[in-house]
């Protein structure tokens, strides 16, 4: 089994490591930034969607160690593709809060420009974006630039034949990819154990002939120097890496969701224990690097951020089913003109019930 990457233990101690090292402290100060932040957008958003304000939420609540390390080891333009869960990271990339919650409003729109952004659309179906991934990069290495894309999944997605079709790619044509696989145990209510009978989800890029990291995923400091590290080897043209980030949801896969029928409280708890953000509050703390008055201004600054995407997806206009239709051919075809008539008629006929 592939021996795991840890460089702070779950009380803030540093682990010494003979590859890895810990990011300079003016980064960690920005890691854990980033956690704060990300961490109340995280709890704001499942605000929301109780109020009704958003149609589905699915929290990345301790997963945001992956969530910042993916956004901070990229460079200026470099791409993300991001899974449904990956909110956190889009925001943390730059995209402001409210364009990146536009999709869990109901609306078919991404809410912000790829392309602007070099943040693809955020994926609902499991793998779908990993070819594209690979696309990206392989189109960027024929045009001779050092283009790195950065493909997010969760561990359901590895059972897809997708996130195999685009490993095989990658590897074969050297692509510049760097897929970071968030293992948090469950496909939805499906544990690992019947995912896979591999010891480690990263095993599974030696079989494709690239190299594989496990990394302790609720260790910013750990994550985000391996996935420096795979981004500057790909980079340098030296194709492409797997990291496997082993890692936990602590909230329900979505809204919609009853974690309690599948997994235990005990369980929970103790990867609460593991948390990422106080594990980095307490390394700083320890460090002098973290005083009261800076803790007081990033809980201020999280508190005025959760305000602003309050504020913002309150003011959002609502969501026009019948542009699902809109720019999807040039002329609509008959098919595409008989399911817009028909949602046409149950809006209607819903409208008439009210």
């Amino acid at each position: 089994m592939t021996e795991i990457v840890r460089l702070l233990d779950t009380d803030g101690t540093v682990l010494e490591h003979e590859r890895y090292a810990l990011p300079e402290p003016e980064r960690l100060l920005e890691l854990y930034r980033g956690l704060v932040l990300g961490r109340r957008f995280n709890e704001q958003a499942n605000s929301l969607v109780r109020q009704g304000r958003l149609a589905v939420y699915p929290s990345s609540r301790g997963q945001e160690a992956c969530q910042i390390g993916a956004a901070a080891a990229l460079r200026g333009g470099d791409w993300l593709f991001p899974t449904y869960r990956d909110t956190v990271a889009v925001v943390q990339r730059g995209v402001p809060p409210v364009e990146a919650l536009t999709l869990l409003t109901g609306d078919w729109h991404c809410g912000y420009d790829p392309l602007a952004h070099r943040i693809a659309p955020q994926a609902t179906p499991l793998a779908t974006q990993l070819p594209h991934a690979v696309g990206v990069g392989h189109a960027a290495r024929l045009r001779g630039e050092d283009t790195v894309v950065l493909a997010l999944c969760g561990d359901g997605a590895t059972s897809e034949g997708d996130f195999h079709e685009a490993l095989n790619f990658a590897a074969v044509f050297t692509s510049p990819v760097v897929f970071l696989v968030q293992n948090n145990k469950y496909a939805i209510s499906v544990p690992l154990s019947r995912q896979t009978a591999a010891e480690s989800l990263a095993d599974k890029g030696i079989g494709y002939g690239m190299p594989a990291v496990l990394v302790d995923g609720n260790d910013p400091a750990a994550v985000t120097a391996v996935l420096d590290e795979a981004v500057a080897r790909a980079a340098s043209g030296a194709g492409p890496t797997l990291v496997e980030a082993d890692t936990y949801r602590l909230e329900a896969h979505t809204n919609a969701d009853d974690a309690g029928r599948y997994r235990s409280e005990l369980e929970v708890a103790e990867w609460t224990e593991r948390d990422p953000l106080p594990r980095l509050r307490a390394y700083l703390r320890g460090t002098g690097l973290l005083g009261a008055a800076r803790e007081t201004e990033l809980e201020e600054a999280a508190e005025e951020f959760a305000s602003l995407v309050r504020q913002g997806v309150s003011a959002m206009a609502a969501p026009r089913p019948g542009a699902l239709f809109a720019e999807v051919y040039g002329t609509p075809t008959q098919r595409l003109a008989t399911q817009a008539a028909l949602l046409d008629t149950e809006l209607r006929a819903g409208a008439g019930t009210r």
